[in-house]
C-alpha cells in the first residue's frame, strides 16, 4: 500500500497530464462526431441546391431550344417545298397567250409550219428564265427541274400531261423585264409572228402559279455521302 502511494505521488504530474489528455481526446472526438458531419451536411446541401439550380436552367434552355427547333424545322420544310415547286405562288409577272397561226398553207407548204411546236415553247421559257422568272407554268402545269416540253403527236406534253393550243404561259418575276424579254425587237414573239403565230404578253400585278402535283421518282439517284 505504501509502495502504491509513493508511486502515485511520484507520478502525479504524469497522471494529471494523462487525465487532461484524455479529456482533450473526448472533446476532440465530440467535435469530430458532431460538428464535422454537420458542416459536411451543410456543404452537401449547398452543392445539391447548386446542381438542382443548374438542372432547372438546363431544362429551361432545352425547352427554349425545342421551341426554336420546331420553328426552324417549319421554316426549313416550307423552304424545301418552295425549292421543290410544291408550293403555290403569287406575285407580279406576265401572262403569255400563244395561238396557232390562222394562215392556211398554200400548195406545197407544210401546215405544221403555222402551228406551235415544243421548241417554240422552249424558246419562250428560256427567255423568261434568262430574264429572272422565279416560277413558270404552262397551261397550269408547274415547271420544275425535271419537267419536259415535247411534242406528243398533235399535242404538247408538259409533266407528262398533254394539251393543245392555245397555250398560256404564266411567269412570276419583274413584270416589265419579263414582258420586254418576249416582245423585244428580234425576240421570240417577233420571230413567231413571221409564221403567223400569235403571241400576246400581258404584264400583271398578280399572277398565280400552281404547285407541282406530279411524282418525283428517284429510282437510280442516291444521296451522296
Amino acid at each position: 500500500m505504501i509502495i502504491i502511494k509513493k508511486f502515485f505521488y511520484r507520478n502525479l504530474k504524469i497522471l494529471l497530464l494523462i487525465g487532461v489528455g484524455f479529456l482533450i481526446f473526448i472533446e476532440l472526438w465530440q467535435i469530430i462526431s458532431f460538428r464535422v458531419p454537420n458542416e459536411l451536411n451543410a456543404e452537401l446541401s449547398a452543392r445539391l441546391l447548386k446542381v438542382e439550380n443548374e438542372r432547372d436552367e438546363l431544362k429551361l434552355k432545352l425547352s427554349e431550344a425545342e421551341k426554336i427547333s420546331k420553328v426552324d424545322s417549319a421554316d426549313l420544310i416550307a423552304d424545301l417545298k418552295f425549292q421543290a415547286c410544291l408550293t403555290a405562288l403569287i406575285g407580279e409577272g406576265v401572262m403569255i397567250k400563244m395561238r396557232d397561226s390562222e394562215k392556211v398553207a398554200s400548195n406545197g407548204e407544210n401546215q405544221n409550219t403555222y402551228v406551235i411546236h415544243d421548241d417554240d415553247l422552249l424558246r419562250v421559257v428560256n427567255e423568261l428564265r434568262a430574264a429572272g422568272a422565279e416560277a413558270i407554268a404552262i397551261n397550269g402545269q408547274r415547271l420544275t427541274a425535271l419537267s419536259e416540253i415535247r411534242c406528243a403527236g398533235p399535242t404538247l406534253s408538259v409533266n407528262n400531261i398533254r394539251s393543245s393550243a392555245p397555250f398560256e404561259v404564266s411567269a412570276i418575276g419583274d413584270k416589265k423585264t419579263l414582258q420586254n424579254a418576249i416582245t423585244m425587237r428580234g425576240g421570240v414573239a417577233e420571230t413567231l409572228k413571221v409564221w403567223g403565230i400569235i403571241v400576246e404578253v400581258d404584264a400583271l400585278d398578280e399572277v398565280y402559279i400552281p404547285p407541282y402535283k406530279g411524282e418525283v421518282p428517284h429510282v437510280y439517284a442516291k444521296v451522296s455521302e
